[in-house]
């Protein structure tokens, strides 16, 4: 009845490590697991495992972190310039010059004074009348028919003419010098009288049927119904060229080859104008002209711009803008707000009415329309792009801190009841480091939130602006003004190159920053189940 087993009998030494082995079970059962952990972070440190939880977030500050090493680390290692011009060779026509059948009596004048545009006039109705003599401002007139519709004009009592009509001019074969009036009174009267030679100023000229007048075998001038003008006026067209012109348009063919006598060769095209009853001779020559949009290849990924420019590095310039106005804008909007927000929630009273009713009436301006006048006055001025940049910021920056003033001024009004700050007050802290120690830190998860959201948007203003030429100026970049080139319809249909990459750069840069900013504003919620 008292009788024991020895087999049940309790080993003391197994005992007390049975007992260890418990003490050891309990102590990993009550040791810390990674939940309890988190609650043992600091708030910071809580603050980042939550956002580093947020898948979300995450993305959009992986999006952030490429776009910013696009855009800085881009720019650096890029073969290419912001404003770096290239070059191609092309084909191209350009006006060379102008062709006119002289279909109307041609007036020449000794002098500019001899016989002025009034004297031609009354000579058209005395010829029409079939009068011999006409006035003109005081002046008596006569005129004599010396050729096939050749007419010579005097001045009464006079033997030297005054002036001549054909439908003949007379130009040079050597130089683009005027040939002087006597000598083309002479050649006319020769040519449209049949005579084969003339003498003038000692010297012997012949003139062949088809107008051509030399000095032995020289020829120096011609006569011509067609009236050949080049465009400009360092360029001389030769009598081979007017020729070949004359007869290509004699017999309808609007396309010619021709080499110079220095053996340059050229293609011309001539186009006929019906309202001007001319003719317009273009010269088919090789020109360096900018590369513009030009397709993706291996020296250029993304092509190039309207103005020769590489796109991709513009696009990496010109993120860099964008991020700088950003960010920028949006310190001068939180420090504006902080300042003004915190001594309105603080001081209350007349101060804060005074700087609510400050608000009020910010909130009051159309910001675009001043936006818009001041960049159209920017324009007109000629601002530097540079100090342009810079104006920009501080407008959107002096126009946008109302916002975070009320922000600052609600979190502060409640803050400021709170037992922390009455203890602050009853130590003898002063007003400044009460508001600028205690209350704003404690406003600043809500700003953080604030801001990241606000440079979305302010990266979207700035491209607006931009875009319709009131923000960014060239030779800098933005994404806005480099969208800008979308103006017009082929290059918005044909050059997907151009716009397609700078707006994906926006949406993903603004995209990234709102998910970045919700996934702050869900990490620092205190509500939000740990």
């Amino acid at each position: 009845m008292g009788y024991e087993n020895k087999d049940q009998k309790e080993n003391p030494a197994e005992k007390i490590s049975s007992m260890d082995l418990n003490s050891e079970n309990r102590e990993e059962e009550y040791s810390l697991n990674d939940d309890r952990r988190v609650r043992t972070l600091s708030p910071g440190a809580l603050v980042v495992r939550r956002f580093l939880r947020n898948r979300v977030a995450v993305t959009g500050l992986v999006i952030l972190i490429a776009m910013a090493l696009f855009s800085f680390v881009g720019g650096l290692i890029t073969p290419y310039k912001e404003d770096q011009l290239f070059y191609r060779y092309d084909q191209q026509k350009k006006q060379y010059a102008a062709v006119k059948e002289n279909t109307e009596l041609r007036y020449v004048s000794a002098t500019k004074k001899s016989f002025p545009s009034v004297a031609q006039a009354k000579f058209v109705l005395a010829r029409k009348t079939g009068k011999d003599t006409f006035d003109a401002k005081g002046t008596t007139y006569t005129y004599k028919e010396e050729g096939e519709e050749f007419y010579v004009i005097y001045v009464e009592g006079e033997e030297e003419p005054a002036g001549f009509a054909a439908y003949e001019i007379v130009s040079s074969s050597v130089s683009d010098a005027d040939v002087p009036f006597a000598l083309q009174y002479q050649i006319l009267s020769a040519f449209l009288n049949g005579k084969e030679s003339f003498s003038w100023e000692d010297e012997e000229y012949t003139v062949n049927p088809d107008g051509g007048v030399f000095i032995g075998d020289e020829e120096v001038a011609y006569a011509s119904r067609y009236i050949v003008q080049p465009i400009m006026s360092d360029v001389f067209l030769s009598r081979s060229f007017k020729e070949e012109l004359v007869t290509s348009i004699s017999e309808g063919e609007m396309d010619f080859h021709f080499t110079d006598e220095d053996g340059t060769e050229a293609d011309y095209t001539v186009t006929y104008d019906a309202a001007n009853t001319s003719y317009a001779v273009l010269q088919t020559v090789e020109t360096k002209v900018f590369d513009k949009y030009h397709t993706p290849t291996k020296e250029h990924w993304l092509g190039t711009d309207r103005n020769g420019m590489d796109m991709l590095t513009r696009l990496m310039y010109g993120g860099r803008v964008s991020l700088y106005i950003g960010f920028i804008v949006v310190l001068i909007e939180t420090v504006l707000g902080v300042i003004l927000g915190g001594l309105s929630g603080y001081c209350g009273g007349w101060v804060d009415n005074l700087i609510m009713r400050i608000v009020d009436i910010f909130y009051c301006i159309p910001s675009m329309p001043i936006i818009i006048i001041l960049g159209a006055a920017m324009d007109a001025l000629r601002v530097d792009p540079q100090i342009r940049m810079l104006y920009l910021m501080l407008i959107l920056g002096f126009l946008g801190w109302p916002s975070i003033a009320r922000l600052v001024r609600g979190q502060i009004l409640s803050l400021r009841e709170q037992e922390f700050m009455t203890a602050a007050e009853a130590n003898g802290i002063r007003a400044s480091r009460r508001i600028f120690r205690h209350l704003i830190p404690n406003v600043i998860p809500q700003l953080i939130v604030t801001m990241t959201m606000s440079l979305g948007s302010t990266i979207l203003t700035e491209a607006t602006l931009s875009f319709l030429g009131l923000g960014v100026k060239f030779p800098f970049a933005s994404w806005g003004n480099i969208i800008n080139d979308v103006n017009d319809t082929y290059v918005l249909t044909n050059f997907w190159f151009i716009w397609i990459p700078a707006g994906v750069c926006l949406l993903a840069t603004v995209l990234a920053f709102n998910l970045v900013g919700d996934g702050l504003r869900d990490a620092f919620d205190p509500k939000m189940k740990r």
